[in-house]
């Protein structure tokens, strides 16, 4: 498998060490192993990772296409920006070299691709031999636009862990409204805030969580300015109090706690594009009622009852969703019974042995030729 891999902190990483664990469960004759793509080297503690994929360096790049030789399948977790140059453009050079079928796992399917991003996605689509997406638009998409052949797409959920039971914290006051990843422009979080603004003559009034560390490469680029104009935003509004930031490191199973203890997940990016979301899935598998934006993954997910759509940017509706997930009756509780069915299909486990029946299928089909 090619992509991030932890320790980076990022959500493809996080994907591709749990994607990797569930088709290679303990016990089961399936192996996975790593090339681990990075901007620069970094000392290798996971035995999985056989080779780094290092941005721009030609000598990394061979030396990861000779490990994964002795796979049978590659599958390749894309995203524009990931590997090296314009776009990504880099990630054409691996799949010029790779010998084995190659499964391309498309993180993103852009419906108004620039010229160059539109000739990287064509090339992967005609070097794969599947492709997965996570979305029926993300399906439609790749039809519609990218001319792909409709037999070459499989529509595999993103996985997540169930985390229906379980403690939860108790260190702030209900109700609580939770946002939590990787924080940068485009997540929409100034817009969350002044929805919670507008909640705060409530006689119960929410405790917003936002909680991650800021994105590595805006932190990179402009050092926490973006968290500060947020903070500040909560300052003018009158709810410093109201807002936590919680960018301090939590580990798996305390962020699990967090979730459980929310009362309402608010996912208000301003993404029209948006085919996946991990925050999503794993809200739904923690039964956690859920207001988003109406990016295409939230609109399939949540149009059965498990959450509230509402406009990018429209603070006035988002309130008005918020609002009635916290103090309209028996609303939150039957969101929370669909957020479980909703989850039955998200399950790493079935994600697992889906990507096992895909594999052992193009292994066939290769043997059969």
């Amino acid at each position: 498998m090619v992509g991030t891999y932890p320790p980076t902190a990022c959500g493809l990483a996080t994907f591709t060490s749990n994607l990797s664990a569930a088709i290679a469960p303990p016990r089961s004759h399936w192996r996975v192993i790593i090339v681990r793509v990075l901007d620069q080297p970094e000392v290798e503690t996971h035995n999985e990772v056989v080779a780094q994929w290092i941005a721009g360096d030609r000598d990394s790049l061979s030396r990861s296409l000779a490990a994964i030789e002795s796979s049978d399948v590659v599958v390749l977790q894309h995203e524009f920006g990931l590997f090296g140059g314009l776009d990504g453009q880099d990630v054409l050079k691996l799949v010029d070299g790779v010998r084995k079928p190659l499964i391309v796992v498309l993180h993103t399917v852009l419906s108004h691709p620039t010229s160059h991003q539109r000739v990287i996605l064509d090339r992967l689509v005609a070097a794969a031999a599947a492709i997965v997406v996570q979305s029926n638009d993300a399906r439609r998409r790749l039809i519609s636009i990218y001319d792909a052949d409709p037999a070459q797409i499989a529509i595999v959920p993103h996985g997540a862990a169930a985390n229906f039971n379980g403690s939860t914290q108790a260190d702030v006051e209900h109700p609580r409204v939770l946002t939590w990843g990787l924080l940068g422009p485009g997540k929409g979080i100034e817009h969350a805030i002044s929805a919670i603004a507008l909640l705060q003559h409530h006689s119960s009034p929410p405790t917003y969580i936002i909680a991650g560390r800021t994105h590595p490469k805006v932190l990179a680029a402009e050092g926490e300015r973006y968290r500060h104009r947020l903070q500040q935003q909560c300052r003018d509004l009158g709810i410093a109090e109201k807002v936590q930031f919680d960018d301090g490191y939590r580990d798996w199973e305390s962020l699990r706690a967090l979730v459980r203890s929310a009362d309402v997940v608010l996912l208000p990016y301003d993404s029209l594009d948006q085919e996946s979301s991990g925050v999503l899935v794993e809200a739904l598998a923690s039964g956690q009622p859920v207001v988003a934006t109406k990016f295409p993954h939230a609109q399939e997910l949540l149009s059965r009852g498990a959450g509230l759509l509402v406009p990018q940017g429209d603070v006035l509706a988002m309130s008005d969703a918020l609002k009635r997930v916290l103090y309209e009756p028996g609303l939150a509780e039957t969101m929370k019974a669909c957020a479980r069915r909703e989850a039955t299909a998200l399950l790493w486990p079935t994600v697992g042995a889906t990507y096992r029946s895909l594999i052992s299928e193009i292994v066939s089909r290769r043997e059969v030729a």
